[in-house]
């Protein structure tokens, strides 16, 4: 067995590196420059591409590919990085929660260090909240297990990748009898924040880099309305140099020859249907509702929350909290960052007042925010 999972590992790994290959993407890289052009002067313009999912984000910042093509594409950022689009309100309530005595609050890295409206969790773990970072539900659960004296509530954020997980921990919970974990559902979907980006007529974008790991889950068909409704083309990429390459070489073709469509460049992962058993799963535990968006606002039926008959589990319905209103750091513009209509640095903050040592928004915090990408790899004086 050892020996067929190392075989299997090696064939993996010498796939992955075909989409690294230093020659041929340079290959690449020289003919979309020279298509890239050619549509600029057709145009009168550069196209503007957003690419929806954060991990693309930094995926072109990190590889220089951004900064190399800057003067052929303007490549905008989507709500797509899953802390960035959560909204204060929910950040505040996320704080509250963490105040609650005998409470302690399980969450994924990134959410630790967001701004809310007066506060962070790092600043209230730093007073005393027992704040605790997990890599995976299921290890929260097997906290909650061991330290039944404690109550457990675990921040459900993300898209439809991880929404599948998190439901998983809940079955996991119930299996072992574990009565003191419960999930505060802030999960988001994305066809329903595209929708709402283009009826908006926010950025005019004219062709998506559509996110490979929530195209797994949902399939290419689900982007299909992007062509049919509103006539822009979309690619579904994967994030190695020659999958981002080859989705902008696709987008320049589409939109030279006239065409529209949603094409899948992840055929390695990602299906027309998608993946069967984790919709299932998303369906089993979770309802549709109306879903707050930094940036976004509401959106109707943009939220998964616990279905009724998992109410023990819903850290909302177990632990009612009120909060202060709201508000948004005066300055900080990662709304509009994550919808496409700036890029970070038109931001006046960008790099002087709001750095990643010393976040205003939650855009210069995550690993797959906007500000943190352009900052670390792009636009660094």
């Amino acid at each position: 067995m050892a020996r067929w999972i190392l075989k299997q590992e090696k064939e993996e790994r010498a796939s992955l590196l075909k989409f690294r290959d230093r020659q041929l993407s340079c290959q690449l890289l020289q003919e979309i420059k020279l298509k890239g052009k050619c549509l600029k002067e057709k145009l009168g313009r550069r196209p503007v591409f957003m690419e929806v999912c954060g991990t693309h984000t930094v995926a072109f910042s990190k590889t220089g590919l951004r900064k190399a093509l800057e003067e052929i594409v303007d490549l905008r950022s989507g709500p797509g990085c899953p802390v960035c689009v959560t909204d204060q309100e929910d950040i505040d309530r996320m704080i509250q929660l963490s105040s609650l005595e005998n409470v302690v609050l399980g969450t994924f890295g990134d959410m630790v260090r967001v701004p809310g409206s007066r506060t962070s969790l790092e600043q209230e773990k730093a007073r005393g909240a027992w704040v605790k970072i997990f890599y995976s539900p299921s290890d929260a659960v097997q906290w909650a297990l061991r330290n039944p004296g404690k109550q457990m509530i675990f921040l459900g954020i993300g898209f439809e990748t991880t929404a599948p997980v998190v439901a998983l921990s809940i079955r996991e919970a119930e299996d072992l009898g574990v009565k003191n974990y419960s999930v505060y559902s802030v999960h988001k979907l994305v066809i329903p924040a595209l929708r709402a980006l283009l009826n908006d007529k926010g950025p005019g974008v004219d062709g998506f880099i559509l996110p490979g790991h929530v195209s797994a889950v949902i399939g290419r068909k689900a982007f299909g309305f992007l062509a049919q409704e509103f006539n822009i083309p979309g690619v579904i990429a994967g994030f190695e140099p020659m999958d981002l390459l080859g989705a902008l070489e696709n987008l320049i073709y589409q939109m030279d020859r006239g065409e529209c469509r949603i094409d899948n460049e992840y055929s390695r992962l990602v299906r027309e249907e998608g993946n069967k058993t984790a919709q299932t799963v998303i369906r089993e535990f979770f309802d549709t509702a109306e879903g707050s968006w930094r940036g976004l606002g509401k959106i109707p039926a943009s939220s998964l929350v616990l279905q009724d008959n998992l109410q023990k589990y819903d850290a909302l319905k177990r632990f009612p909290v009120e909060i202060s209103r709201p508000f948004n750091k005066e300055g900080c513009r990662c709304g509009e960052v994550l919808t496409g209509k700036i890029v970070p640095t038109f931001c006046g903050m960008f790099g002087k007042e709001c750095t990643p040592s010393r976040p205003v928004g939650p855009c210069m915090v995550s690993s797959e925010g906007a500000c943190s990408a352009y900052f670390h790899y792009d636009f660094r004086e």
